[in-house]
């Protein structure tokens, strides 16, 4: 099943945290992956804030060859800044392995920012965006097939 963003802002929280809890960590992506914040879920707020977002402030991630790391997509200019490294954790959501995208030591602006992703699809990974140890928000990234 190949799921989208608009799917995925009209889920409600519990329905997103169960499709992270089922996601898989076979692979860490590589490549340009397009974004959609995930705020409020499940509310008639979620997809015009979700388009914003994109359009103002946030558009996606670029992971490098290796898988080590990535810069986000920021400003209606998708200017490639703060940095993150990546690797395979166990998840402070549930405990099960995840793929940490770290922010404390690449990056002053979001060095308290820690994301986990997982594949919930092929080519579709679901995110948390932690702040210390307090969970924010979630979004969604979306490589080209």
């Amino acid at each position: 099943m190949s799921l989208d963003a608009t799917q995925l802002t009209a889920m409600s929280q519990q329905q997103l945290d169960e499709l992270f809890r089922d996601g898989g960590v076979e692979r860490v992506p590589t490549g340009d992956a397009d974004g959609t914040a995930i705020v409020q879920p499940g509310s008639w707020l979620s997809h015009l804030t979700a388009t914003l977002i994109h359009l103002l402030i946030w558009q996606g991630k670029v992971f490098d060859a290796r898988g080590e790391g990535l810069r986000n997509k920021i400003t209606p200019l998708r200017v490639r800044a703060i940095r993150a490294n990546v690797y395979k954790e166990k998840s402070w959501f549930d405990g099960k392995e995840c793929i940490v995208l770290d922010y404390s030591r690449t990056s002053l602006v979001a060095h308290w920012i820690r994301d986990e992703i997982r594949e919930v699809s092929p080519g579709r990974f679901l995110g948390i965006v932690y702040w210390g140890k307090k969970k924010l928000v979630n979004f969604f990234l979306v490589f080209p097939t």
